[in-house]
């Protein structure tokens, strides 16, 4: 970590840890060094800095394109390893940067549904996602995050101190999916993205509660 990320994540740790009540389970499951891609359901804009603030590493985050045009926002979001992408997130430009942070030996966090949940439930998995991980050769690392639609979700505009929680799954590596993808047909090479991409959404679905209720509301 650089000073100013580490700065920032001191800062969001003890936001989490305090005002959050946050827990963290299971971040020894992330890889410590190399690519890697955390793959998290998302449900409120607290999500990017929760899932990195439980780990030791510095990760790369998603950033809208547009908030680099500021000089000074453009220059934290830099030194936060932020990745600029459209507002979909799905240009080729966005790709290209995500995989070369990867090809360079970063960790990213990626949201495989796309958008922010509007119910508080996962929603199903967009085959972008599964384009990213066929291009990588990274493991894919599915993160459960609980309670974040309750502390700040859609429908509130200012957050909550609702207690909330991250759970780390085990490591995939689509090495047969990848293997294929080399030389099947483009019809299901697309197949092949969305199939990885609902294989993703399954695991981090698998992350049950934890059986203390205070910690997994």
């Amino acid at each position: 970590m650089n000073a100013s990320y580490f700065a920032g994540w001191l800062v969001f740790r003890c936001l989490f840890v305090t005002y959050f009540r946050t827990r963290y389970l299971n971040p020894e499951r992330v890889p410590l060094r190399g690519p890697a891609i955390l793959a998290a359901n998302h449900a409120s804009f607290l999500d990017p800095p929760l899932v990195g603030c439980g780990l030791s590493r510095a990760m790369n985050y998603l950033a809208r394109e547009s908030l680099f045009r500021f000089p000074l926002t453009g220059s934290v979001l830099r030194s936060w390893n932020a990745v600029p992408v459209d507002r979909d997130g799905g240009g080729a430009g966005g790709l290209k940067a995500i995989l070369d942070r990867l090809l360079a030996g970063g960790a990213i966090i990626l949201f495989p549904e796309g958008t922010r949940t509007r119910d508080g439930k996962l929603q199903p998995a967009r085959a972008g996602i599964g384009l990213t991980v066929i291009k990588s050769t990274a493991p894919v690392v599915p993160v459960h995050v609980f309670g974040t639609y309750r502390a700040f979700g859609r429908h509130l505009r200012f957050p909550r101190p609702h207690r909330v929680a991250v759970k780390y799954g085990r490591p995939l590596f689509f090495a047969t999916l990848r293997a294929e993808a080399q030389a099947c047909s483009k019809p299901r090479l697309k197949e092949i993205y969305q199939q990885v991409a609902d294989e993703i959404m399954t695991a981090i679905a698998a992350l049950e509660p934890h059986e203390d209720k205070e910690i997994f509301p």
